[in-house]
């Protein structure tokens, strides 16, 4: 399915889309931003006219129904991916869906089986695929061969109690399972998990505990992992939400060197080997979804190429997270999906 520029309509214009990623649609050749909803009129209104979008919603259902508008980027919280999804492809419109997919792997079942069964496009937005600097970690791995035949990889996040999540009467979405699907986990770690996915390949085994230390909220606020690739490589994960600062590294460790690398930010590649040691640096955009953007606009224009990001891979992740956090959620009776 194939058109000649992409008109753009985003669902939930809050602030992912201030800089990450609004902007991006209409700096992208061939793509403009046209229209934008918040179920608060007036906070659409402002976002329009702040933006320079022409219209503005209150409604999910009135954007989609724009005919105007013949993309659908859904940036709300994960417990309304799935039916703004099923919405926009019953309308014929390709979906760009924020991470994680949806709140678990069964309603990404969902959104791809209704993809494929109207022939609409799903992208989801793990745009760290399309950044340079991952590109550069790719082709150092890949290309260059720099750490020889990569063996194993571990991944570590932790970070201290973040304010925001002190007062238990107004805790922000992301810590609220019936909103979010789980914790900071699933909020951030999903794009840890996509990152190794697209360099290494589709996890087939994992393992894992999930752990609720503070009692700030329900969630889980720790998670320990083990993994296996397809490939035969194994990986741990490790993340936590409670500790003394802030530390985020992808290490990977091959037959003839190391590479290490964090999830965010744009700090520097670190690269190993008997020869000595190599730092390699490359800043992210200033609208870092664009460069994902721009695959997704070249896929559904017909030009070369395709978005990396697809439904079937992010289902992978939430898969992932689901397989991890299903104890948890089984003994703190919480109810995801659906």
């Amino acid at each position: 399915m194939t058109t000649a520029a992409i008109r753009w309509g985003i669902i939930g214009c809050g602030n992912v889309t201030e800089v990450k990623s609004g902007p991006g649609f209409s700096k992208t050749p061939n793509s403009a931003l046209i229209a934008v909803m918040r179920r608060d009129g007036e906070k659409a209104r402002d976002y329009a006219e702040r933006h320079g979008v022409p219209r503005w919603y209150d409604d999910a259902a009135k954007l989609i129904a724009d005919p105007d508008v013949n993309a659908v980027y859904i940036a709300t919280p994960p417990s309304t991916h799935k039916r703004y999804a099923l919405m926009s492809i019953a309308a014929g419109k390709p979906v760009y869906v924020e991470k994680p997919m949806a709140m678990d792997h069964a309603e990404c079942e969902a959104i791809i089986h209704a993809g494929k069964q109207a022939n609409v496009p799903v992208f989801v937005a793990y745009y760290r695929r399309s950044l340079p600097r991952f590109q550069k970690v790719r082709e150092l791995i890949f290309g260059q061969q720099a750490i020889g035949k990569p063996r194993i990889v571990n991944t570590v996040l932790y970070e201290p109690h973040h304010r925001r999540y002190h007062d238990p009467a107004n805790l922000p979405w992301h810590v609220v399972p019936e909103i979010s699907g789980g914790g900071v986990f699933m909020d951030i770690g999903c794009h840890t998990l996509d990152i190794i996915d697209w360099l290494f390949g589709p996890i087939v085994a994992v393992d894992g505990q999930a752990s609720n230390q503070l009692g700030a909220y329900s969630v889980e606020d720790g998670v320990a992992m083990s993994f296996a690739f397809g490939n035969g490589m194994l990986g741990t994960g490790i993340w936590n939400f409670d500790s003394f600062k802030h530390h985020d590294q992808i290490e990977v460790i091959g037959d003839k060197g190391r590479i290490a690398f964090a999830t965010f930010g744009d700090g520097p590649i670190h690269v190993e080997t008997a020869d000595g040691s190599h730092e390699y640096r490359v800043a992210n955009p200033s609208h870092i979804q664009q460069p994902l953007i721009e695959t997704i606009v070249a896929e559904l224009t017909g030009k070369k190429g395709a978005c990396p990001s697809t439904a079937e891979s992010g289902a992978r992740t939430s898969w992932v997270m689901d397989q991890v956090l299903r104890q948890y959620r089984q003994e703190s009776g919480q109810a995801i999906g659906g």
